[in-house]
C-alpha cells in the first residue's frame, strides 16, 4: 500500500486504549488518528476524521460498539477489540474484519493488522480496474465505471441505472458499495450511491443526473458535499 491505514480506537477503559495504540506505533503501516471513550465521541469524531479502519470495543457506556454499526451509513472497517465471545456472531453478520479477544497479544494483534493490510491492498487493486461484473437474469453482465449514473437499492436487490440500460442485481447498498472506487463514488442516501463524474447539479438534498433524481439523506449531505469540491 502507498498511504498507511488510518485508524481510531475507542474503548471505555483507558489501559485497553494505552496497550492498542503502543501496538499501532510497532506497526509502519498503520497510522493512529485519535482515541475515544465511547461511540458517541467516536461518531463526532468519524465527523472531521475520517478513517480507514476502527478498533471497537462493544460494551461500552451509552451506546455498544455493535449498535453504533448498525446506526451509522458506511462505517469504516472495523475489527472488535472485547472480553466477550459471544458477540462473535453478530460481528460476522456486520462484516467486521476480526474479532480479538482480551487480553489482546502483540502476536495476535499483528496478526489482525496484517489482515486489515491484505484487505485494503485486494480493495486497492480492485479499485483501479475500470469495470466490475454483476450477475443478471443468469448471466454475467460487464459494467463500465464511467457508464454508471446511479444505484438504487431495493431490499435484497440493487438497480444500477446506466448511460443505456438499466441492470438489477442481487445485492445490498452495502456490499456493492464496497466494491466501487471510493473517489468516483458516493453514497447519498441509504438506498442510493451516485457517480460524482455524472453528477449535473444539485439543489437542496436533490442530485441532478441526466433526467433523474436522487436524494441526499440530511445525514449524508456534508460528505456529499465534501466529495464533490475535491
Amino acid at each position: 500500500m502507498n498511504n498507511p491505514i488510518s485508524c481510531i480506537i475507542t474503548d471505555d477503559e483507558p489501559y485497553a486504549r494505552k496497550g492498542l495504540q503502543g501496538y499501532i506505533e510497532k506497526i509502519e503501516f498503520l497510522e493512529l488518528k485519535g482515541a475515544c471513550e465511547d461511540a458517541l465521541e467516536l461518531g463526532e469524531l468519524l465527523v472531521c476524521q475520517p478513517v480507514d479502519l476502527l478498533f471497537l470495543d462493544i460494551q461500552m457506556p451509552f451506546m455498544s460498539g455493535i449498535e453504533f454499526l448498525e446506526t451509522v451509513q458506511n462505517p469504516p472497517k472495523v475489527i472488535f477489540t472485547t472480553a466477550f465471545e459471544q458477540y462473535a456472531i453478530q460481528g460476522f453478520e456486520l462484516e467486521v474484519l476480526d474479532y480479538l479477544l482480551k487480553p489482546i497479544s502483540y502476536d495476535r494483534f499483528l496478526k489482525s493488522a496484517w489482515k486489515a493490510r491484505n484487505y485494503f491492498e485486494l480493495k486497492q487493486s480492485k479499485d483501479q480496474l475500470p469495470y466490475l461484473f454483476v450477475k443478471s437474469n443468469g448471466r454475467l453482465e460487464k459494467i463500465v465505471f464511467d457508464d454508471i449514473l446511479f444505484i438504487e437499492g431495493m431490499e435484497n436487490y440493487v438497480a444500477i441505472y446506466c448511460r443505456d440500460k438499466k441492470i438489477i442485481t442481487l445485492s445490498t447498498i452495502k456490499a456493492l458499495m464496497e466494491k466501487l472506487p471510493a473517489t468516483r463514488f458516493i453514497q447519498t442516501h441509504k438506498s442510493y450511491i451516485a457517480c460524482i463524474d455524472n453528477i449535473d447539479a444539485i439543489a437542496g438534498n436533490i442530485i441532478y443526473i441526466q433526467k433523474y433524481q436522487v436524494p441526499i439523506s440530511k445525514y449524508l449531505r456534508k460528505a456529499v458535499l465534501e466529495s464533490i469540491s475535491r
